[in-house]
């Protein structure tokens, strides 16, 4: 249990930091989201890129990996669709919002420095792999349930293709494939970026943090931190070493980027569509707040790869 709060405590500690000097007026909101997107637009994309380019692909296949993930995204999604509807009568949108809330994850800000902290480089390629296909998939999946046949699936495409994460992903696998050697002085620059990514992604939670917090009514939050910390996890654990039988590397990491909180994405796309606004920040800092505990649970009872 004491290793496995040594591995958590820098990480929330960092992420607490962040909302401590927001609350102070050190950083401001548009500090914040300056920082985030320098975060998102550069040095994740650094580290992706200087880590993929360079790994070596284990011979295990990605399917299990993959399964085992998104079927719990798919069972918490309509479990919090389904009881937005029905218990509480809100919207299709609304409950599409809700459902999207409780199976995207915040698998680059807070995913990327956990497991790296928990595993090292070692779970870098199920980790960026897990990565690569999140977005697009849950993204997709939810533009497509909000807008029906209305919507263009070039546009999504589209847009995706442009996004700088997936961009570095793409590029550190043809990096890799093609056996690219770029000159030392050039990989110590990225690097140099890269090492950016873990700290500035933390502080840049944490002033979000401070912004969102919790304005929806409890219920709603309070189900989807349960199904978001604790039921997709516990899925994807069962899967993961108990059907699929993933190699424990594998299997931890599945589960550890399971019971990462809400990402900032639901927040962002509820904000788009007018849509479950204060429910979507709500669980974003709810989870967030939670999962300091339950990061030490899942933590305590994965086997150590």
């Amino acid at each position: 249990m004491l290793s496995s709060i040594a591995i958590v405590f820098p990480i929330f500690g960092l992420i607490a930091v962040g909302l401590i000097v927001r609350r102070f007026g050190v950083l401001d909101d548009q500090m914040g989201e300056s920082l985030s997107k320098f975060v998102f637009t550069l040095a994740i994309p650094a580290l992706l890129f200087s880590t993929l380019s360079r790994s070596e692909m284990p011979a295990v296949q990605p399917w299990g990996f993959w399964t085992a993930y998104f079927v719990g995204v798919a069972a918490v999604w309509i479990i919090a669709g389904v009881f937005s509807r029905q218990m509480l009568g809100d919207t299709r949108a609304g409950a599409v919002v809700a459902g999207f809330t409780a199976g995207q994850a915040n698998l680059v800000l807070v995913g990327v420095p956990l497991i790296l902290s928990a595993y090292g480089q070692a779970a870098a390629t199920p980790l960026f792999l897990l990565i690569g296909i999140h977005l697009p998939i849950t993204m997709t999946a939810a533009t497509l349930l909000l807008e029906g046949r209305e919507t263009s699936l070039s546009k999504i495409f589209g847009k995706l293709a442009r996004h700088p994460i997936i961009l570095a992903i793409a590029a550190g696998w043809i990096a890799r494939v093609s056996g690219l050697a770029l000159p030392i002085p050039v990989w110590t620059m990225l690097e140099m970026l890269g090492s950016a990514a873990v700290p500035g992604a933390l502080i840049a939670t944490g002033v979000a943090l401070h912004r969102y917090g919790l304005k929806a009514d409890w219920r709603m939050p309070a189900l989807i931190a349960v199904l978001k910390l604790m039921v997709h996890p516990a899925i994807v654990y069962v899967l993961a070493f108990h059907v699929m039988d993933l190699p424990p590397l594998w299997g931890a990491t599945a589960v550890l980027l399971a019971a990462c909180p809400t990402g900032i994405n639901a927040y962002l796309l509820a904000q788009n569509y007018r849509e479950g606004v204060a429910l979507a920040s709500g669980s974003v800092f709810l989870t967030t707040v939670l999962a300091l505990a339950t990061t030490v649970f899942w933590l305590a009872i994965l086997p150590m790869p």
